[in-house]
């Protein structure tokens, strides 16, 4: 089947300039409101870091702030994942990486554990 360029529908494509790429903000709520509503345990430091565990107790997120140990290293976020079976795992963002991006990836984390 052949169909002339006129029947197909246009291609549309953004233009660069109407991006908008996500950056940091420095603010936690993104990850800790995706954490809370999933029924996490979440505690908050005198220091304004926050440790947060799941419910099952196989994951662990830091948001850490003010600590010196994570700042050295480049880090804000800390997710330690230990599997029921497998090896443990852990995965930092940068205090760069922006907040949504944490976010979708623990949302990703949280939806393929409900499986």
């Amino acid at each position: 089947m052949n169909a002339s360029a006129t029947l197909l529908p246009a291609v549309v494509r953004p233009a660069m300039r109407d991006r908008h790429w996500l950056s940091t903000d420095h603010c936690a709520s993104p990850v800790l409101d995706l954490l809370d509503a999933q029924g996490w345990s979440i505690v908050d430091t005198p220091e304004a870091n926050v440790h947060a565990t799941s419910p099952d107790g196989h994951v662990y997120v830091g948001w850490l702030p003010e600590d010196s140990t994570a700042w050295k290293r480049g880090i804000v976020w800390q997710v330690r994942v230990q599997p029921t079976e497998g090896e443990a795992w852990v995965q930092e963002f940068g205090h760069h990486t922006p907040t949504e991006a944490v976010a979708g990836f623990l949302a990703a984390l949280v939806a393929h554990s409900a499986r």
